[in-house]
């Protein structure tokens, strides 16, 4: 069931598996083994520890201490996937998630390929609109400044520099113009 999900939900994942037995006085060991292995290595992004249903005395093993101390120290997030909903662990209570069904754990471990198709779907026509308008404002902007006379005929920024200097300097002798016929007087 894990494996053909992980393949639906999201195909390009690799996924590696470790067989150990997970039930019986050696199950622990193994998983511990396995699980200080994956650590090792940095062989994966995230653990599905687990088997399907049992009874109580099939799933002890995941009750072992000392596998409770290596998934709870692992260092790589652990998904404890053991048995069904109504069934709980030690595993489950020391792992970084705990899923209700090893099926649900493969759902929670990989995104689903058709949702983040979507949503880049979505994103890229997000950008593209946004970048459609950027362009449109600039060569608004673009047409709004080469409209300019100034921009047109540069000779036209000096000219009117030139005559309001002129203009200011007219103002000025009459000012001072005005200011020695007032001294006069």
């Amino acid at each position: 069931d894990i494996l053909g999900i992980l393949k639906r939900r999201y195909p390009v994942a690799r996924v590696v598996l470790c067989p150990v037995q997970v039930q019986g006085d050696s199950a622990a060991p193994q998983m511990i083994k396995a699980l200080d292995e994956i650590r090792r290595k940095r062989c994966a992004d995230v653990i599905i520890i687990g088997r399907g249903g049992g009874s109580v005395e099939e799933l002890w093993a995941f009750n072992d201490e000392r596998l409770a101390r290596a998934v709870y120290a692992c260092g790589i997030p652990v998904i404890s996937a053991v048995g069904h909903e109504t069934d709980f662990t030690v595993c489950d209570l020391v792992a970084d998630l705990r899923a209700p069904t090893p099926s649900a754990a493969a759902e929670l471990a990989v995104p689903d390929a058709a949702e983040l198709s979507r949503r880049i779907r979505l994103m890229r026509n997000s950008l593209q609109v946004s970048m459609e308008t950027q362009l449109a404002q600039s060569r608004q902007l673009l047409s709004m400044l080469t409209a300019r006379r100034s921009l047109k005929t540069p000779r036209y920024i000096t000219e009117t520099a030139r005559q309001r200097l002129d203009y200011l300097s007219r103002d000025l002798k009459n000012a001072f113009s005005e200011l020695l016929s007032q001294q006069r007087r």
